[in-house]
């Protein structure tokens, strides 16, 4: 540095960070308010304050139905319908697509996301197709979530959002599963008994495409979190393979009661008042 060069205290050096740090989120803020409704088809003052996440549109639907609502999206990459203060939207399957909707989500930053997926379960003779799974945490074996926080970061729900979910099913005078979902990109895994015998190492109770994401992702975008998870399939023998008839049976006899509770446990916060507060990550 030259005598004629004015020397930049650390004040000036935080202050221009700031500025750097707002100018970018500034212009994120702009990118996802025009993202949300390009991929959905809704306007985004018609969203709710409260979020259902699904992999398929037969469960946006559903929704509609029972609450005679309008479905967006039907020529978009993601469907979408909104009922008291509750927005459902099918953002398609996999990491990155969970990845992509939680980021997007930050142009309205709803009070609580809960995501309704489907999930291989792993305890062959404990877990039986049809049964509800409330992951307690989940392993981040997907690559995606490093995007987002480093790897040493659990991928954890809100704890209040999980507890609402398990009061709504006790409700329905239902049980669940408790316990840690693996979450990979990897398809066809099913044949790997290298991957079958690291999952039954790591004494998983499921295996999806998106919880951990979702944890991870709305961790850092400051959004609280959960899912429950049905389950679909039990991947770890042959015959417990899912194939599109088995699907189609699993959605005729359980998907109506995963929505129901999926709604339930949202209206639940919102009747009662509740605020679902989530670890702040700084």
């Amino acid at each position: 540095m030259s005598e004629n060069t004015p020397e930049i205290s650390q004040d000036d050096l935080d202050a221009i960070t700031h500025l750097n740090f707002e100018k970018e989120k500034s212009v994120k803020n702009r990118i996802v308010k025009d993202w949300l409704p390009r991929y959905t088809g809704m306007p985004l003052e018609k969203f709710g304050e409260y979020i259902l996440l699904v992999n398929f549109s037969a469960y946006v639907r559903m929704f509609a139905d029972k609450n005679n609502a309008a479905v967006f999206g039907g020529d978009k990459p993601m469907q979408a319908a909104t009922a008291d203060n509750i927005t459902i939207i099918n953002f398609g399957i996999g990491s990155p697509n969970a990845g992509l909707i939680i980021d997007m989500l930050e142009a309205i930053h709803p009070k609580a996301v809960l995501f309704l997926g489907k999930c291989g379960g792993l305890k062959t003779g404990k877990n039986h197709v049809g049964d509800l799974m409330l992951p307690i945490a989940a392993i981040r074996g997907e690559g995606t979530s490093n995007d987002y926080l480093p790897a040493e970061v659990p991928a954890l729900p809100a704890f209040a959002l999980q507890k609402a979910i398990s009061t709504t099913i006790r409700d329905y005078e239902k049980d669940y599963w408790t316990g840690v979902v693996y979450t990979t990109n990897k398809r066809l895994w099913e044949h790997r008994e290298d991957f079958k015998q690291r999952l039954r190492d790591l004494r998983c109770y499921a295996i999806d495409m998106e919880t951990a994401t979702i944890f991870v992702a709305a961790f850092k975008n400051r959004m609280p979190a959960g899912a429950l998870l049905l389950v679909s399939d039990m991947p770890m023998t042959a015959e417990g393979i899912k194939t599109e008839a088995s699907d189609k049976q699993v959605s005729a006899n359980f998907a109506d009661l995963h929505l129901s509770i999926g709604i339930d446990s949202l209206k639940q916060l919102i009747n009662k008042g509740l605020t679902v507060k989530h670890l702040k990550f700084e």
